[in-house]
């Protein structure tokens, strides 16, 4: 289970984005996160993946309070999680290959005898061609770029995914590809999902369950200040 717990959050303490949220999402549950742009959801996204420390409240993981964020929660924790974000050129390091790109994670935990075999299979499930292995994110178009964005995601075998906006850059035969990837992904590892967006009919159609931010953020919450207490 993934629980956030009256999560307030921001980039000012003084005036914070998310204020006293709560939202849970049950181990192979697909939710959809659905708000305009600039509510404070891809906020909420970040805090959910441990990339975002809340000013109060708290994120469980499988009934275990997050102990650190960011390169300090406990790699336990931490590779839990695969995130893909809207802009996939401002998450990929323009000196990687798509291939290093992709096995990237593995490196960084020490599973780098690994990525030969992932690499290759993960091409495969979001279908990004062998031929463009070599080249780096300037070659490429965003729709290949973020496929391979979302194989990354997906090299440790997260046991949770949050897609922030994650095809609102692509195209309607990019979109709909990586969407399947993302379930194949789900219905063989058991997944939970957390797709945040602001297309309601994709978010309908994509997830079981969908959440709009205005019923999360309450009038009650923003009077009374809920949740910013831990």
């Amino acid at each position: 289970m993934l629980e956030l717990r009256s999560i307030t959050a921001g980039y000012d303490r003084r005036a914070p984005v998310v204020r006293g949220v709560d939202l849970t999402l049950a181990p192979g549950d697909s939710v959809g996160l659905l708000g305009p742009s600039g509510c404070g959801k891809s906020t909420l996204a970040r805090v959910a993946a441990l990339l975002h420390k809340p000013d109060a409240g708290r994120v469980v993981i499988d009934g275990e309070p997050a102990r650190g964020w960011r390169h300090r929660a406990p790699r336990a924790q931490r590779t839990a999680f695969g995130v893909v974000f809207q802009q996939p050129r401002l998450s990929a390091d323009p000196r990687l290959t798509l291939s290093n790109l992709i096995a990237e994670p593995l490196r960084a935990t020490g599973r780098g005898s690994e990525a030969v075999d992932r690499v290759r299979e993960l091409t495969a499930t979001v279908g990004l061609g062998d031929d463009l292995l070599s080249r780096r994110p300037h070659e490429v178009s965003d729709g290949q770029l973020q496929r391979a964005c979302l194989a990354r995601a997906l090299v440790l075998r997260p046991r949770w995914l949050i897609c922030d906006e994650m095809t609102a850059m692509l195209d309607a035969s990019t979109t709909a590809a990586l969407v399947h990837a993302v379930e194949e992904y789900r219905r063989g590892s058991g997944a939970g999902l957390l797709a945040v967006g602001h297309d309601r009919v994709l978010l309908e159609r994509w997830c079981e369950r969908t959440v709009h931010w205005g019923d999360l953020v309450t009038d009650e919450n923003v009077a009374t200040g809920a949740g910013e207490r831990a």
